[in-house]
């Protein structure tokens, strides 16, 4: 059974290394399975859930990344429904060419989390919020040759756009 991209209200995201967790952990199709893709720069660990949207092919040809803005880390593997919040645009080196490649993430708050619901849009994510994540995302890549360039943030309207042509990129 294939986990579809829509819900009632939002999108479901499949989470892959939870909140705290120092190691990135990824969901290999062919095995049907999380496997440990590697540890994080020393010291570095994920301040929130990150995962992907399902039946969704991104321009780095991996699925589309989601990061979850959720008050406790979850595990591997659990589907949460979200809403799109916003989207950081991200450039980097391509795994498997020798040229740049967006692999912008989407900021997502689960549906059904009340201390979440005042967070809407880009405007209601802090600035120095939106930095420290910045940092993460080029701390996270330490060590792995893909030199990454933050592009900017949009808003709801722009993630939702991205999230809809990811799905129709997988047809």
């Amino acid at each position: 059974m294939q986990i579809p991209l829509r819900t009632e209200g939002g999108y479901h995201v499949i989470i892959e290394s939870p909140r705290g967790s120092g190691n990135k952990i990824k969901y290999d199709p062919d095995l049907r399975a999380f496997l440990w893709s590697r540890p994080l720069a020393l010291g570095l660990s994920y301040p929130f859930d990150w995962g992907f949207f399902p039946q969704t092919i991104a321009p780095d040809g991996d699925p589309l990344d989601a990061f979850v803005l959720v008050d406790a880390p979850t595990f591997p593997g659990l589907v949460i429904p979200c809403r799109p919040v916003a989207v950081l645009e991200l450039e980097q080196n391509s795994k498997t060419r020798k040229r740049r490649e967006r692999n912008d993430r989407v900021l997502v708050v689960p549906l059904k989390a009340p201390r979440s619901d005042g967070l809407r849009d880009l405007a209601d994510l802090p600035v120095r919020q939106r930095e420290e994540m910045e940092q993460f995302f080029v701390a996270a890549t330490f060590g792995e040759g893909k030199d990454p360039k933050i592009l900017g943030w949009k808003g709801a309207r722009e993630a939702e756009q991205l999230i809809s042509s990811s799905a129709r990129r997988r047809a």
